[in-house]
Order: C-alpha cells, then structure tokens, then sequence
C-alpha cells in the first residue's frame, strides 16, 4: 500500500460539482491499494500515517503527528499511485489490487483510522476534483 500524506491548512473533494468532503487543519491522504496488499498491511500503514511526525511543536521542529495536533484526515482512493512509470511514456497499471480488494482496503484503512480522529472520504472509484491548500509545502510518501 502506499499513501501519499500533505500537511494542510483545508482541503476538500468534489464529485459532480458537489462538495462531498472538507476538512480544515490535518492531512490529505491519497491512498493506492497493490496486489499484494494484504489486511496486515493496511492495519501496518494506517498506524504509520496516524503516528507519522510532520507537525511543528513549539520548537518548529516537525515531532508532532496529526492526532496530536487534533488534526483530521482527508483519505481519497488514488489507484495512479500504483503506476509502474519505469518504461515507456505511458503508465502501467498492472501493479494495482481488483477493484474490490482495493475498495475493502480502503474502508479497512478508513475505519482503522477513525477509531483514533475525525476521517472524511471521497467517493472510491469516483472522477474527484480534490483542491487542498498544502502547508509548508510537506508531502510524504509512505509505503509498507
């Protein structure tokens, strides 16, 4: 699984031209499920998101995670994530989970995620408009 995590001040997604999901100060996470992912690895990265260091303390050192800060969570299904980019000029999706793998990993990572803060979701397997005002900028990308 991979997860790419952006530390922001908002962000939202828009489906048909309808806001389906906001939140303020926390994290977008745009998440891709591959084929060998499996329950232990979605449990493995929703920890590591929930507990990954990417806000500032007092100090302006990046050693506090999004729980800390109260923070909340953003997550939209991004299968691109999966892309194999090495050949070519054009992506391979061959490295991507079946759709409903993905789709049960990604509501196993939400709901994981909101036993411990507030989760707002975008629609899987939906044409998303996501719009996000990325802090610092800070981008991460996680893979278990």
């Amino acid at each position: 699984m991979i997860a790419m995590l952006q530390r922001v001040t908002n962000a939202n997604v828009t489906v048909n031209n309808e806001i389906v999901a906001q939140i303020k100060n926390g994290l977008l996470v745009l998440l891709a499920v591959e084929k060998a992912d499996d329950d232990k690895k979605c449990q493995r990265l929703s920890e590591r998101v929930l507990a990954y260091r990417m806000f500032s303390d007092e100090n302006r050192k990046m050693n506090l995670n999004v729980q800390q800060i109260n923070g909340q969570l953003l997550v939209i299904s991004q299968f691109t994530l999966a892309a194999d980019t090495k050949h070519g000029n054009r992506p391979s999706f061959s490295k991507g989970a079946q759709p409903s793998i993905a789709k049960r990993l990604y509501e196993q990572f939400n709901a994981h995620c909101r036993e411990h803060l507030k989760v707002e979701t975008g629609i899987f397997a939906a044409d998303m408009q996501v719009t996000s005002t990325n802090d610092g900028p800070v981008t991460f990308c996680l893979k278990v």
